[in-house]
């Protein structure tokens, strides 16, 4: 494998994207539109493939460069967690709360909770552990088992299901949604999919493990199934899989607005399956939260 390319020229073709605008996306980055030229150019060299369309109203993304981007936003969001999880390492010991949440929960809830529980007690530091929702249920009930290294005291999964072990609490409730790019098929259908004709297709969805995934498989339990099309680690790089038309992608209902609100992907209206979900929070059984715990469950579940 060659020289990967600088996280900085990822973040450049992501914001393109995002932007609809080559010069909008240099700003953003704080360099002049001829530097984010060369810098795209040079990206373009470095992968093979051609990213940037130039048209008379501006640059745009190319279909690879919307398949890029996608990655693009999965390493950028890695990169996110690589750096917080350094700080949560740097502060464990002095950390207040130790939280660890699921991905569509820790993008798109646990901010604004965590906002507030601030807001509320400003002397808390809390680390956050993100992961799917398999593995928070791990950390938590290894702490539960006695295992002292893993000291979560709250957990955020969003699955169907909570294992014995734990003590839990309903704090949202969410809807799986099924997305395609606006040049797909199914983005001009005037009736709903019928849920056996949505579980035969080969669909982009999350990996083994995740709430998601867990969802969609306790749906399609009873139906006979195509095996998916595309199994990825993250909502970004499932977006970025059916924004580049792969193949249409099941997602949170959170994961997707901003994309909806766009025209970047269209929701795909089905009946003949329940793809409803409820998010819990979880915690050791028997326990009883207390002090900056108690606070942010009382929070989440507000």
């Amino acid at each position: 494998m060659g020289e990967l390319p600088d996280l900085e020229s990822l973040k450049l073709l992501v914001d393109v994207g995002d932007l609809g605008s080559l010069g909008q996306a240099a700003r953003m980055a704080g360099i002049a539109q001829p530097s984010a030229s060369k810098r795209i150019a040079h990206l373009e060299r470095r992968l093979g493939l051609p990213l940037l369309e130039r048209t008379p109203r501006g640059s745009i993304l190319t279909a690879e460069g919307r398949m890029v981007a996608g990655w693009a936003t999965q390493v950028l969001a890695a990169a996110q967690v690589l750096m917080r999880g350094v700080e949560a390492v740097r502060q464990r010991e002095a950390a207040h709360l130790r939280i660890a949440a699921s991905m569509t929960v820790a993008e798109y809830l646990l901010p604004r909770w965590l906002g507030e529980l601030h807001h509320r007690e400003p002397d808390v530091q809390v680390g956050l552990d993100v992961m799917n929702s398999a593995e928070v249920i791990r950390v938590v009930l290894a702490g539960a088992n006695g295992d002292d290294k893993a000291h979560v005291e709250l957990g955020f999964v969003e699955g169907p299901s909570v294992p014995q072990g734990l003590d839990s609490a309903v704090v949202g409730t969410d809807r799986l949604v099924v997305v395609v790019a606006p040049g797909h098929p199914w983005a001009r259908r005037r009736t709903p999919l019928r849920g056996v004709e949505l579980a035969a297709t080969p669909l982009v969805v999350r990996e083994r493990g995740s709430g998601t995934r867990e969802t969609l498989d306790q749906a399609f339990a009873a139906l006979h199934r195509a095996s998916p099309r595309l199994e990825l680690g993250s909502n970004s790089a499932v977006k970025g899989a059916a924004q580049a038309a792969v193949g249409p992608a099941v997602l949170s209902g959170y994961a997707v607005e901003a994309e909806l609100a766009t025209g970047r992907l269209v929701e795909v209206p089905f009946d003949g399956i329940d793809l409803e979900r409820r998010l819990h929070a979880v915690w050791r059984r028997g326990r009883s939260l207390a002090g900056p715990a108690a606070a942010l469950l009382a929070i989440a579940r507000g």
